[in-house]
């Protein structure tokens, strides 16, 4: 539940058992001081290996697989500026580290242009207001007032923007285009199915799980590794 209480819990639990022989972790609020890092750090002094999967903490010297989600970022902002927009706003997650790495790609897309960024058009949201999203649509559309186009920090964001826009009688992608992130099954059941960026969710599983067991058995090193995102193009991005 992306709770860092719970993480807490089940680190404590494995740290006094010594149940497992290594854990495969997705990080908690990775975007967000954590006090958690210890007990990882006390983990790998047991000789208990971790590898993070989707997100990593930047703080810890701890191998990762995952998805550039920079460059996620920097496709999707790309992408719009190639359809021709330049008022783009952005939708992005505040207590998970993924949400600032999309960001800075988006920046780095808008700046390469020369595209006025801003700020005031990027609404960053955490878990709870994510939950919450279409009950406080006057938000969202009061902040991307002026943009035609919106980076959403993944599918769920972009699906709930694009009820929020039909809610408000708002056209898309003919009153504001929109851009996910993963090409989960969100992207592809919208009621406008989303342009999205491929997040090969699958292979980075295979990945995980073979470096684990390679750590484990072989005592095979550990490296970060990160995946490339692919554009999938559908119906929520119009040319202008």
């Amino acid at each position: 539940d992306n709770a860092v209480e719970k993480e807490r819990m089940l680190l404590k639990e494995f740290i006094r058992t010594r149940s497992v022989d290594g854990i495969i972790a997705e990080t908690v609020k990775s975007g967000l001081p954590n006090p958690n890092l210890k007990l990882y750090m006390e983990l790998e002094n047991l000789g208990i290996p971790v590898l993070f999967v989707n997100s990593f903490y930047k703080d810890l010297d701890i191998p990762h697989v995952s998805m550039d989600d920079r460059m996620a970022g920097y496709l999707a902002a790309r992408h719009l500026v190639e359809c021709g927009h330049r008022r783009i706003g952005g939708i992005f997650k505040s207590d998970d580290g993924q949400g600032h790495l999309r960001y800075a790609g988006y920046m780095e897309a808008l700046m390469e242009k020369d595209i006025k960024v801003r700020g005031g058009k990027v609404v960053w949201i955490d878990t709870e207001e994510m939950k919450t999203m279409e009950e406080e649509g006057d938000r969202f559309l009061k902040r991307l007032k002026g943009c035609t186009a919106c980076v959403c920090y993944n599918d769920e964001t972009a699906y709930k923007l694009v009820r929020i826009c039909q809610t408000a009688g708002k056209c898309v992608p003919e009153d504001i285009s929109i851009v996910g992130i993963d090409n989960s099954a969100l992207a592809q059941f919208c009621p406008v199915p989303l342009t999205s960026m491929e997040n090969p969710a699958e292979e980075l599983g295979k990945t995980a799980a073979e470096m684990m067991t390679g750590r484990i058995l072989r005592n095979e090193k550990m490296e970060s590794r990160e995946f490339e995102p692919e554009l999938v193009m559908r119906s929520s991005v119009r040319v202008v």
